[in-house]
């Protein structure tokens, strides 16, 4: 009994752990600073609605090498969202990507100038009035013709323009954040919708888009959409932020063998069975539709980053749920019975939403299928 108590308990606390660890916004760990960000223009706003997310420098494990994730234009997943970049910042010993989110406060991004609005601190590219967003002229690129939702306000920048790309460390950025943008973080926020996870995804397999490859000089610095690294509208760097010479050994082929840590949402070991939603596996992204008709298009892409959202927000609000449960336990400092009691309901809690958003998935995709037309009488 005392041998199976022990288990329980340990088994109760590697939850506790894992659930902690799902909502570190710490991406890969790396020893080699990213290059400076490129000088490039903006491309041309494709239409009401969305907003820019710039580019950045993402780590490829696979090939041990920096890549440029183009600047491209994205739909606000919510009315009232806008886009806090992620950003590089020193960890003491390593330098640690913190991912973007959509929330309805700008957060803390490093103080990074990413320019186009996001010069350090907040941004000055828009805001939302109602249920339209207006866009600032003198730091956007916007067709006045087509899209009529502007104003023009002139941005002194205070900031440095330096093209450093990570906060702290050696030659870093040395701002910390202040407490209005660590409350934003606490806010209720979305993740990258589909679209920019794809985005992302291209830019890694795209050799041209290492930093040993470009020097830091991208030939796609920017897109007008994301994924759309052909369009005519693509935007190369003008030049390098600053001169930059890859490491040795950068940018080649062959694995890397644990140099770099992975995510801690996937460092912990995922149950056979799903206790939290943080055990789950990431929700499917759905392919980009492709109907031939860009408006259709552009529908289905809407409802499917709202149903991700969505349900992004009920796997968080249950999450936060359950470690509310598990603190409860705690306190009450309850046996290992009423533990493994509670982590059973967990269990079939999770299953059961797993199991909603599956069918909601499969349902969307069935209505988003062209109507099949009726063969003709042999």
């Amino acid at each position: 009994m005392y041998i199976r108590f022990i288990r329980t308990l340990l088994f109760a606390l590697l939850m506790l752990c894992m659930s902690g660890a799902s909502f570190a916004q710490v991406g890969v760990f790396i020893t080699v600073a990213p290059p400076p960000l490129p000088v490039y223009e903006q491309p041309l706003c494709p239409g009401d609605g969305y907003i820019w997310t710039p580019g950045y420098w993402a780590y490829g494990d696979d090939f041990d090498d920096y890549y440029w994730v183009p600047g491209t234009w994205v739909l606000a997943p919510e009315v009232g969202f806008l886009w806090t970049p992620g950003y590089w910042g020193w960890g003491g010993n390593r330098f640690v990507f913190y991912e973007g989110y959509w929330g309805p406060q700008i957060g803390f991004y490093g103080g990074i100038n990413y320019g186009f609005g996001y010069f350090g601190e907040g941004y000055e590219g828009g805001r939302w009035d109602h249920d339209h967003f207006f866009y600032n002229r003198s730091v956007n690129n916007v067709n006045v013709t087509e899209i009529h939702n502007v104003y023009n306000t002139t941005v002194i920048n205070n900031t440095t323009v330096n093209h450093v790309s990570y906060n702290g460390g050696n030659g870093g950025i040395d701002r910390r954040p202040r407490p209005e943008e660590e409350a934003a973080a606490r806010e209720r926020h979305i993740a990258p919708v589909a679209v920019q996870t794809q985005h992302a995804q291209a830019a890694q397999t795209d050799p041209q888009q290492r930093a040993s490859a470009n020097l830091g000089k991208p030939a796609v610095a920017a897109t007008p959409m994301p994924g759309a690294f052909d369009d005519r509208a693509v935007v190369a760097a003008k030049a390098e932020g600053a001169p930059y010479t890859p490491p040795a050994n950068r940018g080649g082929n062959q694995p890397r063998d644990n140099r770099s840590a992975p995510r801690p949402e996937n460092n912990a070991t995922r149950p056979s069975t799903p206790v939290h939603p943080s055990d789950l596996p990431p929700a499917a992204r759905p392919s980009v539709p492709n109907t031939g008709n860009p408006k259709q298009d552009q529908k289905y892409q809407q409802q499917q980053e709202k149903q991700i959202a969505k349900q992004e927000q009920e796997r968080q609000k249950l999450q936060q749920q359950q470690e509310k449960e598990h603190q409860q336990l705690e306190k009450q400092n309850a046996d290992a019975a009423r533990k493994q009691q509670v982590e059973q309901q967990h269990q079939q809690q999770t299953q059961q939403l797993q199991q909603k958003h599956r069918q909601q998935q499969q349902q969307l995709q069935q209505k988003q299928q062209p109507a099949k037309q009726s063969r003709p009488p042999q």
